[in-house]
């Protein structure tokens, strides 16, 4: 009862949601707006609307507006004028749109996200200052520093043409987690990704999260556990390119000599997860 009283809801919001851009049409609206006057967080409207549409709030409007552009050229309206009764601005704001991708597709990471919506958050944690990032799809970029400034730059740097909306209440859920994970109540970070990576890379990440707690692998052994020995450099170039700290955890990958190697986000940080992750361990093993 309780569950098909919430699914009400939420197709009562969906309805209230597209009644309004229809309402405002040809403007549209931000998430920031949108999530503002249903009191939703942005990032819970994007991906609330999007389950039940299949679509964005933004995909929406571009929707209602390129069936505006249709409706009125099959009454006779000049294309040019169509154009820009509708808003477009211009016939390349028309082309663009109408065959727009859904998704973090790899020609949208390529051009630093442009077209894509990116909601994070940036809280104190026991190694500095964390960013999480997700898309309406999960997780996209985990990082590390020791102040917020460096991680917006970072994010602002490699999501340039993206939309970025700082969702804290939308994003908690995924920053609580990786907290109680790293003060040692979380076990494990199963969380949803939206990454793009090559297949190497894939099987790479993938082995990395076979890792127990409190264990490591050197680069070699990762190499011949994903079938391809000699991978060795390439198995810690994926590494150095992981872009989800903690829970892609690269920081449990050492060298053959049992040295710390590399870690893209200090070496220092490296060195107190896995003091931590031993310690958690050794609690573990002594309280079974």
């Amino acid at each position: 009862m309780i569950r098909e009283s919430q699914e009400l809801q939420r197709a009562e919001l969906i309805a209230e949601i597209c009644a309004y851009l229809q309402e405002i049409h040809p403007v549209s609206a931000s998430l920031q707006d949108l999530g503002a006057r249903f009191h939703i967080s942005p990032f819970h409207l994007q991906r609330t609307f999007k389950a039940a549409t299949g679509i964005s709030p933004r995909q929406y409007s571009e929707k209602l507006r390129l069936e505006d552009f249709k409706a009125q050229v099959r009454q006779g309206e000049r294309i040019t004028d169509a154009i820009h009764a509708v808003g477009y601005g211009s016939s390349s704001r028309l082309y663009e749109r109408s065959d727009e991708s859904l998704g973090m597709t790899p020609s949208a990471y390529r051009s630093k996200g442009e077209g894509m919506t990116i909601f994070y958050s940036i809280v104190d944690c026991p190694l500095g200052a964390l960013l999480v990032a997700a898309t309406e799809r999960g997780i996209c970029k985990v990082s590390l520093a020791d102040s917020a400034d460096v991680l917006v730059a970072d994010l602002d740097a490699e999501y340039a043409e993206a939309e970025r909306l700082r969702d804290d209440a939308g994003v908690g859920f995924w920053t609580e987690r990786i907290i109680a994970y790293l003060e040692g109540w979380q076990p494990d970070l199963n969380l949803p990704l939206d990454l793009r990576a090559t297949a190497f890379q894939v099987k790479v990440w993938q082995q990395l999260q076979k890792i127990p707690v409190g264990e490591t692998r050197s680069y070699s052994e990762i190499a011949s556990a994903i079938g391809q020995p000699a991978a060795v450099r390439a198995v810690a170039n994926a590494c150095a390119r992981n872009p989800a700290a903690l829970v892609i955890p690269c920081h449990r990958i050492i060298r053959k000599d049992r040295s710390l190697g590399g870690y893209r986000w200090g070496i220092e940080r490296k060195r107190a997860l896995l003091e931590r992750e031993r310690a958690q361990r050794e609690a573990a093993d002594q309280g079974s």
